[in-house]
């Protein structure tokens, strides 16, 4: 599978709003109620990702054309790792993420934390991140996992 990984643009809001809710009702629904997924949901419309492209670096995953994956660097917290879920499990993810911290790396950043979900957690551990510790909103939990950048120089 050929992928780019590339900075987003404007115009790419809806179909990375669209990758988004796909992914949070086909694959976080499996750990998460119904009403945490409407309520995550709502943070994601094409005016709300318009807006994040405008604040965090914002990368997509490509492939024919098409917008199948997504992350974001805000400081050195990684927000907002999407991928479409009929092209899970093949490596976009893990592309997304080493852009990431490439330019974690560039911009000096230390350490990288992220808020995993429950359902993302195995892959951030995968990726060298550790769970530090849970946080919750209200009944959704969070596992807040960070990773040291100057182990891989």
């Amino acid at each position: 599978m050929e992928c780019t990984i590339r900075p987003a643009r404007e115009d790419d809001a809806d179909q990375i709003s669209a990758v988004i809710l796909r992914a949070l009702r086909e694959t976080n629904a499996k750990d998460y109620t119904a009403e945490i997924i409407e309520r995550v949901e709502r943070s994601f419309s094409p005016d709300a990702v318009r807006q994040l492209i405008g604040k965090r670096t914002v990368f997509v995953a490509t492939f024919g054309g098409r917008v199948v994956g997504t992350a974001s660097l805000d400081g050195s917290v990684v927000r907002t790792v999407f991928v479409a879920p009929d092209v899970q499990a093949r490596g976009i993810g893990k592309l997304l993420m080493a852009e990431i911290e490439r330019t974690a790396r560039e911009r000096s950043i230390p350490s990288l934390t992220v808020p995993s979900s429950v359902t993302a957690e195995a892959f951030y551990a995968r990726l060298g991140f550790a769970a530090v510790r849970d946080s919750y909103y209200g009944d959704e939990r969070t596992i807040i996992m960070e990773r040291s950048l100057n182990d891989r120089l």
